[in-house]
């Protein structure tokens, strides 16, 4: 370790903890702060991200990476000048002011949207939407990005990825789920009788029930716990503090079930990385495309799959023995892969969920591009999910207010989940290649090699790598939509 080293590694580590601990103070306001705290709380947000920004940005950590970037350096500080030289060149171009309003904005408008959602008032809550994209349109054009102001926010969340790569990417994706939608869902109105689903299912079986299945997909609790908030997310703070969220509904128990081990998908993430390297890049995740892999992946190939219900619907018939009274399997499976034309995306089955990001990736691009002003959002969302799904949403809290992510100022976020739909179908070829009995173990219940798998070639590696060469070095071919094409023929075609 050179002596230039020595000096860098706990400034960037003290970057790590600001970070990590705005991380924290923003997962209590989704799920334990008082609503009365909310402008307390912004400014506290405002505050850390402010010298976040700081640090990130100061004379001596730019001086210092300039002396590393010229140096001969272990394989390992290579990873983490490499990537603290990419985040100090977006950060360095965003005066600290912007950086500290956005965060500021954003923390006040969350508690708009929750009471505009809840009173399904768009225009209660679209002035704080209007403020939002204007800062970070302003926060675009300081990065350097006028020819495309939304490639900023996409890059910022997958590195390298543009609206034209995701375009094209997405259309190919677009047409093949249209060409399947109506005869899936023809069969599935047919085949898949779901009436049980409407039953009571009470809350606290469906808790238990749900940890039964993630304490068995390994998720470490003394490193980790779950709560309910309005909508579900992970928040990692380093391997050992890992928060998940879910929310119940007793007349739809698989609401929080699929919540839960979408969500565990992402802990089992954060809990892999290597605990030895927490304050640097190497003990962070790769891209939001590759964290979304991970939830994809466990909820949808695993968790939706025949024989993973082969050992888990025996026993969830024991927990409800009367709402699922002479339910079969057969039944049971075709309705938990039911296909359903729906308004609301995080319940949306594997094939329209597609559409559900598409719809919203579009609309993001026409609001950078300024095509769509956010006055004709609402009608502009209607029109497509008219045009995708139709279905036009009855009221704003089941349409164009339904998500968090741009009350939080996550442009460009929404991308990443179909990102991760492509990755995991890719990875899970992969794994069942290589782990010659996987589907046998997981009929029996065991989770653990698969879990093992993922952590020893994607977990622990942290950002030693790009996404795309992340893909190359465990799949031996560069990312490719053609896996996850070919995995929704085979299931959604039949």
């Amino acid at each position: 370790m050179t002596s230039e080293y020595a000096r860098f590694l706990p400034l960037v580590q003290e970057i790590y903890y600001l970070r990590t601990t705005a991380g924290l103070l923003s997962w209590d306001q989704e799920t334990m702060m008082p609503p009365k705290a909310a402008e307390i709380r912004a400014k506290q947000l405002a505050t850390l991200s402010s010298l976040h920004h700081q640090k990130l940005t100061g004379p001596e950590f730019g001086d210092l990476l300039g002396t590393l970037e010229t140096q001969s350096l272990e394989p390992d500080a290579q990873v983490v000048v490499r990537e603290m030289g990419r985040d100090y060149r977006r950060a360095v171009k965003v005066p600290t002011a912007l950086v500290k309003e956005i965060s500021e904005t954003t923390s006040l408008a969350y508690s708009v949207w929750i009471r505009a959602r809840a009173q399904s008032d768009f225009q209660m809550f679209s002035p704080w939407l209007k403020k939002i994209v204007r800062l970070k349109t302003e926060e675009a054009r300081c990065l350097g990005f006028e020819k495309n102001l939304y490639d900023a926010h996409l890059d910022d969340y997958e590195p390298g990825l543009t609206a034209e790569k995701a375009g094209k990417l997405f259309g190919l994706i677009r047409d093949e789920v249209i060409t399947l939608l109506d005869g899936a869902v023809r069969l599935s109105s047919k085949q898949a009788s779901d009436g049980w689903l409407k039953a009571t299912y009470p809350l606290d079986l469906q808790q238990s029930f749900g940890r039964e299945i993630v304490d068995r997909m390994g998720i470490d609790w003394e490193s980790g716990r779950l709560d309910v908030s309005p909508h579900p997310f992970c928040s990692g703070n380093g391997p050992t503090d890992v928060r998940i969220t879910t929310r119940y509904n007793e007349h739809d128990c698989l609401i929080s079930l699929f919540g839960m081990i979408h969500e565990t998908g992402h802990a089992l993430y954060e809990q892999g990385l290597e605990i030895g390297n927490f304050g640097t890049p190497l003990c962070d995740t790769v891209s939001l495309g590759i964290h979304e892999s991970q939830s994809r992946l466990w909820e949808n190939l695993v968790a939706r799959s025949r024989e993973f219900w082969e050992h888990w619907f025996p026993r969830f018939r024991k927990i409800f023995p009367e709402q699922t009274r002479g339910l079969e399997f057969e039944d049971f499976y075709r309705a938990i892969n039911k296909v359903e034309r729906t308004l609301i995306r995080v319940d949306a089955d594997e094939l329209t969920y597609n559409l559900h990001v598409i719809l919203r990736f579009e609309l993001e691009q026409a609001m950078f591009e300024e095509r769509l002003s956010v006055d004709e959002l609402e009608e502009a969302w209607n029109r497509k999910m008219k045009q995708y799904l139709d279905r036009v949403p009855p009221d704003s809290a089941q349409g164009v207010l339904q998500d968090v992510h741009w009350a939080s100022g996550l442009l460009g976020y929404f991308p990443t989940y179909l990102l991760g739909n492509i990755y995991a179908a890719q990875f899970y070829r992969q794994a069942k290649m290589e782990i010659a009995d996987l589907a046998d173990q997981i009929r029996a219940g065991r989770l653990e090699s698969l879990r093992d798998w993922l952590k020893e070639k994607i977990h622990r590696q942290g950002k030693r790598f790009s996404a795309s060469d992340l893909v190359q070095r465990v799949t031996g071919e560069t990312p490719d939509a053609k896996y996850f094409i070919a995995y929704l023929r085979e299931k959604f075609g039949n």
